[in-house]
């Protein structure tokens, strides 16, 4: 019985609020604008944080969780650079590198123990030639462990193996895209392409992968779906060694190009361009606390093998990533005060306008409670009045965020993913607000003498 009653009761108290607020359409409007952009500014920026999440875990992916890369340093000229000796006699020895190589690969799996693995990448512009067209494509020198390291699946065929690796086979793995455009409808594992000058038999297809423009541009990785892999042996036997072609010198004090100038003057340094005989080199550690002693450990090792010369640069993907997600982090946290301040005026002008609403009622108040409505019955009311524009804002709010979110990434590009539990939280924040800063003006409507109410003109 008393179930009932109470039912009747919030029906009654819910028919008695929507009456009031159809009334007063445009006030009611006005009212929820706050609950409005809060709630939609809360979705959106949610939607952003949770696309920028993903896109920094599928960054993560690509790159490898404990991977250290190495990338050479081409050589350049220093206009400042001045080689003559005293009284231009003897010429000061030019300090020369012979560049990241394969013996750097070596030295690093034999003297450094917190090494897991070294994949080293030799990486070549070229062409492959399909029906007498030719499509140009990156041919990258690799060793077998560079897709584990890489974290890069092999959907079908096969690895290098151990025998096509020292023999320098003509073989290769081909990414998805290339698959798609070479050997249309078929699979390409047997199959014969020709990569420049070579022909080489198709034994693997990686897993197709997804790689943004951010991540290409920001952590320098390619799209490896358009690339043909070979072993590493194979390159540089059958394409190109820039290590053995540097070794052929004009004039030289031990690997160093020099061209001489009159027989009494002095040498001029020739820059050498890209000396290296490899492009990158991926080292992975045992555990990601080992990363910046093991990246200290490779830099002094590596610069005392390069004869004191920096022509390497050493970065750790990691941590520029989770730089790059504590940055992100940081703005979405400001983004959302933004938006709770929003939520926040809302409230305080749903009960700036209840308390305005309380005035104005205020003989309509005293013949209800004159007729035997209660105090609760009058905060029920009030109550039920102030939560229903915050749900009603709320709702606009929500719509209003959904299509924010979706314009935003077709405009911009920018991944947003909108998930129920954003949608929920926003909604349960509204209803919340109404229900909080309804309490002062529902309190001081039931407090108002009956007696009193009633004179009130």
């Amino acid at each position: 019985m008393f179930d009932q009653i109470y039912i009747e009761k919030l029906k009654s108290n819910f028919s008695e609020a929507v009456r009031v607020i159809l009334a007063n359409k445009v006030r009611t409007l006005l009212t929820s604008l706050g609950i409005i952009f809060g709630v939609a500014a809360v979705i959106t920026m949610l939607a952003i944080g949770n696309g920028a999440e993903k896109e920094i875990l599928a960054q993560l992916e690509l790159v490898g969780v404990n991977n250290i890369v190495i990338t050479p340093i081409p050589d350049e000229k220093d206009d400042n650079e001045s080689e003559e000796g005293s009284d231009g006699d003897a010429l000061e020895a030019i300090r020369f590198s012979k560049g990241l190589d394969m013996l750097d690969v070596n030295s690093i799996k034999k003297n450094i123990p917190s090494v897991k693995s070294v994949s080293p990448e030799v990486v070549l512009e070229t062409y492959v030639i399909k029906k007498g067209r030719q499509n140009p494509v990156k041919l990258i020198g690799v060793a077998p462990n560079y897709f584990e390291t890489s974290n890069i699946a092999i959907e079908s065929g096969k690895n290098f193996s151990y025998n096509q690796v020292e023999n320098s086979l003509p073989v290769c793995i081909i990414g998805k895209k290339i698959e798609k455009k070479l050997f249309t409808g078929e699979s390409a594992i047997g199959k014969q392409i020709k990569v420049k000058d070579v022909w080489l038999q198709v034994i693997g297809v990686i897993e197709e992968k997804f790689i943004s423009d951010n991540a290409q541009e920001n952590l320098g990785i390619r799209d490896m779906n358009l690339d043909i892999y070979i072993p590493i042996k194979t390159f540089l036997v059958r394409y190109k060694d820039r290590k053995t072609i540097m070794d052929k010198p004009i004039e030289t004090g031990g690997g160093m190009i020099f061209i001489s100038g009159q027989q009494q003057g002095p040498k001029q340094r020739i820059p050498r361009g890209n000396y290296h005989q490899l492009d990158k080199l991926v080292v992975q550690v045992d555990n990601s606390a080992q990363l910046n002693s093991t990246a200290d450990v490779l830099s002094r090792m590596l610069k005392r093998r390069h004869n004191d010369m920096l022509d390497f640069e050493i970065s750790i993907p990691i941590q520029l990533l989770k730089q790059q997600q504590k940055t992100k982090q940081i703005f979405n946290i400001v983004l959302s005060i933004i938006a709770g301040i929003s939520l926040l005026i809302g409230g305080i002008g749903i009960m700036n306008i209840m308390l305005a609403s309380v005035l104005e009622r205020t003989k309509e108040i005293g013949i209800i409670r004159a007729i035997g409505a209660t105090q609760e019955d009058v905060i029920l009311q009030f109550l039920t009045e102030s939560v229903l524009v915050s749900i009603g804002g709320g709702i606009i709010g929500i719509v209003l965020g959904v299509l924010a979110s979706y314009i935003l990434e077709i405009s911009t590009g920018i991944e947003t993913i909108l998930s129920v539990s954003s949608i929920l939280l926003s909604f349960f924040v509204a209803t919340l607000i109404g229900l909080i800063f309804g309490i002062a003006p529902a309190k001081s409507a039931a407090n108002k003498s009956p007696i009193e109410a009633i004179r009130h003109e």
